[in-house]
């Protein structure tokens, strides 16, 4: 196994914390293990309890450990879309090799020189994301390494977001024992799996459904256009079930996936079931229909803020339809539901990996693809995620002989990644 095409990727979502374990080769991607245990500590997207949070990255750390026997050491973390803001970006250089060809060095510092904007103190650079560089006069490219020139020039956009709550969920991956090598705005991630190249052009909203938020997404001309976080998601569903059928919110939990029908229409009043009555011994049966009715209420009122948050982002027409995902999303009758409230296209977007093979993954497996992407065009050499336990062993026998990664070769960064890395380790100190 070649650890320098392994990456790993961690999602600390509301509801789970999803460790993914994955293995590139030729640009295809293979899942090796795989983390998913239940998330406390958040609340609505956001940390609520750092220690809780800290024991559930480990939990999630250890699951997926023990299916390819081996120690993970560094994760690329996904960062959700709160608060989370777009600022137009241009970087200009001189090309800096003397036969004038572009090379890796020459990306680094136009992506370096566009992150050169003043923002305040409370925001803090997520993401660029590129939208075209420029060589001389041609405009369009996407890969400008290898061409000729004198002048490369970068247009994109910069991914602010908040400083603190950054911080804290950083603090907690740091606290759980991993190096961070990369942080993706989440939406940037899920997008890489969710969405066809036609989508993100034409015009598409991507609606991840989580337990505890809701994120909308809308992709154009192939890149984000605006991106919003509702804090409502599958676990005010939830609560809503336990209330109405008083009923625990784990029972409540189960039923809604054993028996969820988002859409009133299609559920069956012949398809029952029993829970017991919170504080008593007691037991009540329902139907599934009565079930849909008080889903189906909550999904439409979900639907319709995010139909109102597109409108927000001054979007009248999406081509491409809505893709939804997330946990919720494999809810039976949800693309029906969506599809009356949007009056469009709706489908559900599923990575097409073993094991994976679920909504709720996606955020994940896109964190993979997009940091791979990113360092490819980059140039840059993926550090050793994962160690065999058998080295683990011996490191910590014989802490003097531990290896740096960085001692034999010196990979360049972006300024992102090298002024993240500055600026974690200043403050965590």
């Amino acid at each position: 196994m070649n650890s320098n095409a392994i990456y790993v990727s961690l999602d600390i979502g509301t509801s789970n914390v999803k460790i993914i374990i994955g293995e590139m080769v030729n640009k295809s991607l293979n899942v090796i293990g795989v983390g998913n245990v239940k998330s406390e500590g958040l609340k609505k997207g956001a940390i609520i309890d750092i220690d809780k949070t800290v024991q559930s990255i480990k939990r999630a750390k250890e699951q997926a450990e023990r299916m390819i026997d081996m120690e993970i050491n560094q994760v690329i973390v996904g960062i959700p879309a709160q608060n989370i803001s777009l600022i137009d970006c241009h970087g200009v250089v001189a090309v800096s090799s003397e036969n004038r060809e572009i090379t890796d060095e020459d990306v680094y510092r136009v992506i370096d020189a566009a992150q050169v904007i003043s923002i305040p103190p409370d925001r803090e650079i997520i993401n660029i994301i590129r939208k075209q560089f420029i060589v001389d006069t041609q405009d369009e490219i996407n890969d400008p390494r290898g061409m000729i020139g004198v002048r490369l020039e970068m247009e994109g956009s910069l991914v602010i977001g908040p400083r603190t709550f950054l911080l804290n969920i950083l603090r907690c991956v740091e606290k759980a024992g991993l190096e961070i090598v990369d942080i993706v705005l989440q939406p940037l991630a899920t997008g890489e799996v969710a969405l066809s190249s036609d989508e993100k052009y034409l015009g598409s909203a991507l609606i991840e459904i989580g337990g505890g938020s809701t994120t909308v997404t809308v992709f154009e001309d192939g890149f984000i256009k605006g991106t919003a976080m509702l804090p409502i998601g599958g676990d005010q569903i939830t609560k809503d079930i336990s209330i109405v059928l008083r009923t625990s919110t784990e029972d409540a939990e189960a039923v809604k996936i054993k028996y969820g029908q988002a859409l009133y229409d299609l559920a069956s009043e012949d398809e029952t079931f029993t829970v017991q009555i919170i504080g008593s011994n007691e037991k009540q049966e329902y139907n599934q229909q009565f079930l849909a009715e008080i889903i189906e209420a909550r999904l439409v009122e979900l639907l319709e803020l995010v139909a109102y948050e597109i409108q927000k982002m001054g979007i009248e027409e999406l081509p491409g339809g809505f893709v939804l995902t997330g946990g919720t999303a494999s809810m039976q009758g949800l693309p029906e539901l969506a599809q009356a409230i949007f009056q469009n296209r709706v489908r559900v977007a599923i990575p097409d990996y073993i094991g994976v093979r679920e909504p709720q993954y996606t955020t994940a497996v896109g964190i993979i693809k997009y940091a791979y992407e990113n360092a490819r065009l980059q140039g840059k050499e993926t550090e050793t995620a994962v160690v065999p336990v058998e080295q683990k062993e011996r490191k910590t026998a014989k802490p003097q002989a531990k290896v740096n990664n960085n001692n034999n070769k010196e990979p360049q960064q972006d300024g992102k990644f090298s002024k993240m890395k500055k600026f974690l380790g200043s403050f965590f100190e």
